[in-house]
């Protein structure tokens, strides 16, 4: 069986990088970060507040809002103090501008030594805040169409052969000692970027170090890079290449990207016990490999002296079958160490096998995580529509696009003018309704007149309202007739006829105000800027439809991406059942060497009868002795040279980077004896053409 000679290196490899895909996504607690009034984030709470039992820990999100080149446009930080004892206060560090509690009303106030003590009254605490602070890794993002360099404004709407390239720039390491000797280390961050692709702008995708879905509507792309790993471990491009970015090329037309996530963390270091990737195991099995093919090599070339002693000199036969038997025994005994270092080798790959077994039933906390990202979104987005006076059920994942569609149906132009128009009639009336004794007494004052001009020409007095008190003005009217016909006037107003006549045009005078108020330029404009807000709403609206349904699209692909690591889980167990061969081979070999030295000791019983066929064991003990050199040479050497001296430092590295990353707990600040964890979530804005150029 050949082994090539990086083969470990690349098992190890494989299963480092699955493993650290697998937990990226856990769902934690992230909080709700605002953008220019829109959330990029929402909490989310686990059911186990922290692994550490009663120990406070803090939990953080670090939303990075990019340009579509990478280059940072802002940084938010999303904070969870996890306080699972229920502790009244809780002291906090933390280097961020504008703190401000999202999630309750819980206050601070700042000690002496400059730390945040959180009255919490036995609660969690969630916060956020904004930095400048230089971030752990770089994301930087470069175009080019048909071969040549352009830029993402430049690119949109353009079509032809383009190829983006995401590189990553590690900046966080240290110096720390490894086997006496100083060595680099950087702290071990995963890169996860995806991103949705529009099947009738892009075809013909590939995607370096990662995987491509499609639904026949859109694409969902994801690759993986680990920055800085290469140079940690030091490893030999030429054996072995770790990635530290994510390429995707593709045919476009009409060039447009709605965004783009990448996700960092070094959660997975964290957690991984690298104390049991102990290479002593796989080293001593290589060196029992090593030493059971010398004792084979030595046996063998005994056998042969002993032969050809023998066929020199029959007269000393006893010795020399006896010389003869101690290299059988030799040679025996080498295969049953050659039995047995396979045997390591066998189980060491039987535990390679269920270790992938694990991490591919772990596949199921990837999807979850991308489900909780998928209700955090929806929570975001029920918590914009309240915000914007829209009262809608809660969002789900089933039921998010019917009741988007149920919203946008509710602000058609019609419906909107009609409520309107209804909404400013109500006020309108309101305000006629009370002036409603003014209007009385005007009409009152008018109805009056029209009586008395009535009671005047029932006493023979032709004259208006107006001229009859001019006349009682001048004492052309005397007291008398005055009183008189003031008593009839009182006496007509008074009946319920004219209580009737009045209510009726006090009625009629309310509607002409109120038909006038609704014609008047003022309450048309309020009413036509009502419709012309629900038409930007229904905009709005239908834009944030648009950005779940393509996250929606991502949540789908990302299932199936799962199906990935499945496949990776089924590969291991072809190596387990190949080492099993080479098990099995070596047994054949064991049970051979046993058989000659059971001949090689009849023989010693009955030298004295096989004197003549001495020569022929002699000319086969040449065979032997030349074909186990051939053996040792060709195989079990170069065995020895693909495993021994690599396995020993790659361990010790990987122990370094475990511990390296488990100092790294936080990006903002954390208070003393406080456990934490940190992850980074880049955002790329939409790259299309600008409006005056659709």
């Amino acid at each position: 069986m050949k082994l090539k000679k990086n083969v470990a290196a690349k098992i190890i490899a494989i299963c480092l990088a699955a493993t650290m895909l697998i937990g990226i996504c856990s769902a934690s607690a992230v909080t709700a970060p605002k953008q220019n009034g829109i959330s990029v984030g929402n909490p989310v709470t686990t059911a186990v507040h922290s692994a550490s039992g009663g120990q406070n820990s803090k939990e953080e999100t670090v939303y990075v809002l990019a340009n579509a080149d990478g280059s940072v446009q802002k940084i938010i930080v999303s904070d969870w103090l996890k306080n699972p004892a229920g502790a009244n206060s809780i002291n906090d560090i933390s280097e961020l501008d504008g703190i401000e509690n999202v999630k309750g009303d819980e206050a601070y106030t700042m000690n002496p030594n400059n730390m945040r003590v959180w009255d919490a009254k036995g609660n969690d605490i969630y916060y956020q805040g904004t930095t400048q602070k230089a971030l752990p890794v770089d994301v930087s993002i470069s175009y080019q169409l048909d071969g040549k360099p352009i830029s993402a404004e430049d690119l949109a709407g353009k079509s032809g052969r383009v190829t983006i390239r995401f590189s990553y720039q590690n900046n966080q390491k240290e110096t720390i000692e490894i086997d006496g000797k100083k060595e680099t280390v950087y702290v071990p961050f995963v890169m996860l970027t995806g991103a949705v692709l529009d099947n009738d702008v892009f075809s013909n995708v590939q995607i370096s170090n990662g995987k491509l879905l499609s639904d026949g509507d859109r694409s969902v792309v994801m690759g993986f890079a680990m920055p800085g790993l290469q140079e940690s471990l030091n490893l030999d491009k030429r054996k072995l290449e770790i990635p530290d970015y994510v390429e995707l090329t593709a045919d476009v037309k009409d060039f447009r990207l709605d965004t783009t996530l990448t996700v960092a963390s070094n959660d997975i270091f964290n957690h991984l016990d690298l104390e049991d990737l102990d290479a002593q195991n796989l080293t001593s099995a290589i060196s029992q490999l090593n030493d059971a093919a010398l004792e084979l090599v030595d046996g063998s070339s005994q056998l042969y002296d002993g032969l050809s002693a023998l066929l020199e000199k029959s007269g000393e036969l006893i010795s020399g079958i006896d010389l003869l038997a101690s290299g059988a025994g030799n040679l025996n005994s080498g295969a049953a160490d050659l039995y047995s270092g396979a045997s390591d080798l066998n189980s060491g790959a039987s535990q390679l096998s269920s270790g992938l077994g694990e991490l591919n039933s772990n596949s199921q906390n990837l999807v979850g995580g991308a489900k909780a990202v998928f209700e955090t979104l929806l929570s975001t987005a029920q918590s914009q529509l309240e915000a914007a006076g829209v009262s809608v059920p809660k969002l789900t994942i089933d039921n998010y696009a019917a009741v988007l569609d149920s919203v946008l149906d509710s602000l058609d132009e019609t419906t909107v003018y009609d409520l309107a128009y209804n909404t400013a009639l109500q006020q309108v009336t309101q305000a006629v309704n009370a002036q409603e004794n003014e209007i009385r007494v005007q009409v009152e004052d008018t109805v009056r007149k029209q009586v008395l001009e009535g009671v005047l020409a029932a006493a023979g007095k032709a004259m208006t309202a107006e001229e009859y008190e001019q006349a009682c003005a001048s004492g052309l009217i005397d007291a008398d007739t005055q009183t008189k016909i003031a008593s009839a006037v009182s006496k007509k107003m008074a009946s319920q006829e004219m209580a009737e006549t009045v209510n009726s045009l006090v009625s009629q005078k309310k509607q002409e105000v109120i038909d006038q108020n609704m014609q008047s330029s003022q309450v048309q404009s309020q009413i036509q800027a009502a419709v012309e807000s629900a038409k930007n709403g229904e905009s709005s609206i239908a834009v944030l439809k648009q950005q779940l349904d393509s996250y929606q699209q991502f949540y789908s692909g990302l299932q199936d991406y799962t199906d990935g690591v499945a496949q990776a889980y089924a590969g291991s167990k072809d190596l387990a059942i190949g080492s099993n061969e080479l098990k099995g081979g070596s047994q054949q070999l064991k049970d051979g060497a046993q058989q000659l030295y059971d001949g090689i000791s009849s023989f010693q019983s009955g030298s004295s009868a096989l004197v003549d066929g001495v020569s022929q064991l002699k000319d086969g003990g040449m065979q032997l002795s030349e074909g186990m050199k051939q053996f040792n040479e060709d195989g079990i050497q170069k065995i020895t040279e693909a495993f021994q001296g690599d396995l020993s430092q790659l361990a010790a590295k990987l122990k370094a980077l475990g511990d390296v990353s488990r100092s790294y707990q936080n990006y903002s600040g954390i208070a003393d004896g406080m456990s934490g964890s940190v992850k980074f979530v880049y955002r790329t804005a939409s790259i299309e053409k600008k409006a005056d150029e659709k």
